[in-house]
């Protein structure tokens, strides 16, 4: 089996003689390419890693192994191997590409709970056919931008920093003014980052394909205050009165002062996330968060 993706060109008149005013519509069989994107492995994943790089090999498939300072153009696919916060490194190598040149990623759990992947490590052999034979579902993920060009996957949030001081957060959805926020700060998530800091702090759970975005207190110290569910087409914006805060965008940490005003929005672009045929949302969320088990006692 080899894995190609078919393409077309046009060549052009005067390269053929024979074939003076027409271009001529020709197939080229290229070679499928496949990005792998990781942290860190583990010497306990090392064999694991290399079986994954064989069995995609032994099918016709160009790998090829990114770090920062590479580039995922031509990629037809990004692999990323570790755990979810390995995937929203992706997503942030992803980004220095043009939109339409960023590739759909694939999580395989080299981690923990990996509620983003759609494999593990057990069977490279079936990870390697799905993709070489297209068994999979391509899914369409809503991304944050905020003013100054950074996107997020899962979340953006505003947190207390080490003060037990309450952070006050004036929230606005297309300047109409929501509330004040006063606990340990505000989370603004994607449906994707619904069921990562969010819910741990008793947001709803969204499907991926929900249009929408919802904020939610942390630790809200007024009880009536609750998540809100907003339209994705709004723009929301976050005013902290003051005080020392950590700005968290997915991954990214880092100390603010405030006051300060934070602008977010929908991404003009969405990530691709490849889920295999034999997996949907809501088997993810039964088998990784354990959704609806009965406890056994």
């Amino acid at each position: 089996m080899v894995a190609i993706r078919r393409g077309m060109y046009l060549q052009h008149a005067d390269s053929q003689p024979c074939n003076s005013h027409h271009s001529i519509l020709a197939d080229v069989i290229v070679t499928m390419k496949i990005g792998l994107f990781y942290r860190h492995i583990d010497d306990a994943d090392r064999e694991a890693f290399g079986a994954l790089r064989a069995a995609l090999e032994s099918r016709g498939v160009t790998v090829c192994e990114l770090g920062e300072g590479d580039s995922a153009v031509g990629c037809d696919y990004l692999l990323s191997i570790g755990g979810d916060g390995t995937l929203l490194s992706a997503v942030q190598f992803a980004r220095q590409f043009a939109p339409q040149a960023i590739p759909p990623i694939v999580g395989v759990n080299f981690g923990h709970l990996g509620f983003l992947t759609t494999a593990g490590r057990e069977n490279p052999a079936a990870l390697a056919d799905a993709l070489v034979q297209g068994h999979f579902t391509e899914e369409e993920r809503t991304l944050l931008q905020t003013a100054d060009g950074h996107y997020a996957l899962n979340e953006v949030f505003a947190q207390r920093g080490d003060s037990t001081t309450l952070l006050r957060t004036r929230v606005y959805v297309d300047d109409v003014y929501v509330a004040t926020y006063a606990g340990d700060g505000v989370i603004v998530a994607t449906p994707t980052g619904s069921t990562a800091y969010s819910l741990s702090c008793g947001g709803p759970i969204l499907m991926p394909n929900s249009r929408c975005f919802v904020v939610t207190p942390i630790s809200a110290h007024t009880l009536t205050l609750r998540p809100i569910i907003v339209p994705d087409t709004a723009t929301l914006r976050l005013d902290v009165e003051g005080g020392t805060f950590t700005l968290g965008i997915d991954s990214l940490r880092r100390k603010e002062q405030g006051p300060s005003s934070l602008t977010l929005q929908r991404a003009p672009f969405t990530l691709r996330l490849l889920r295999l045929n034999t997996q949907n949302f809501f088997s993810a969320i039964r088998d990784k968060l354990m959704w609806g088990t009965e406890a056994l006692l």
